[in-house]
């Protein structure tokens, strides 16, 4: 079942992203490689600045149970840089689907 996992970050938590992103960005490799990732980035700043107010991940779990299991250990959340993450079930109606 797909989920969307949408973070809000901490104000000034640039530093702490930058400093996780290569973990955060291997465990999505991971779920792109199984083929269970649809999307996911970041929001960038509306001002334009290099900062980032959140991101958006879309991806395949069992259940809700098991996406948030993995929301909590991504490093981003385990390290502050998200003050919050709501999961919500998604269904994928345009766009890319995951394949079957």
């Amino acid at each position: 079942m797909l989920f969307a996992l949408i973070a809000t970050d901490r104000p000034d938590s640039l530093p702490t992203r930058l400093a996780h992103r290569a973990e955060h960005r291997a465990r999505l490799d991971a779920l792109d490689q199984a083929h269970r990732l649809l999307s996911a980035g970041p929001f960038p700043a509306v001002d334009g600045g290099e900062h980032f107010t959140g991101s958006l991940i879309v991806a395949d779990f069992p259940d809700l149970a098991a996406a948030e299991h993995w929301a909590a250990q991504d490093p981003y959340h385990r390290e502050g840089v998200y003050a919050q993450i709501q999961i919500l079930p998604y269904r994928a109606v345009f766009g890319a689907q995951i394949p079957a």
